[in-house]
């Protein structure tokens, strides 16, 4: 996956990267390398973190019609697609991106578990480009770790 610097690949497959705040230990995504987006926060050093590669879902929905450009379809006609905002484990942001294709909105709950997976993206130039999907955990199947 190399969509830099946002994400990197790691012993037990892809992450994001994010930052962490040294003085509260807030952690944001994307990464922050300015200043720290806890506004009560005195200010620390920013650090690179790997965001854990699961979390639950805090929201989701559907889209059923094509994103403005620079957004390219993957498929003509345009076929819907499934959105989830991931609340990372740990002290982890929320964290928005497209499931796999072919997923049902059916299959998922709120406060269901999902993990990072790599992904393709249609470009401009024609070409695929690497993103990252947010695939769901079937209940039972280890995703409480």
């Amino acid at each position: 996956m190399e969509t830099a610097p946002w994400t990197a690949r790691g012993a037990d497959g892809p992450h994001l990267v994010g930052s962490r705040c040294t003085a509260c230990g807030a952690v944001s995504f994307p990464p922050d390398r300015e200043r720290c987006r806890d506004p009560h926060c005195p200010g620390g050093d920013l650090v690179e973190a790997a965001l854990p590669r699961r979390g639950r879902i805090w929201s989701f929905t559907d889209c059923r019609y094509p994103p403005p450009p620079p957004y390219v379809p993957p498929t003509d006609p345009f076929e819907p697609f499934v959105l989830l905002a991931v609340e990372v484990d740990g002290p982890g942001p929320i964290v928005l991106g497209q499931a796999p294709p072919g997923t049902a909105l059916s299959s998922l709950r709120i406060g269901g578990r999902a993990e990072l997976v790599e992904g393709t993206a249609a470009g401009p130039d024609g070409g695929s480009h690497p993103v990252w999907h947010w695939r769901p955990v079937p209940d039972g199947d280890g995703g409480d770790r």
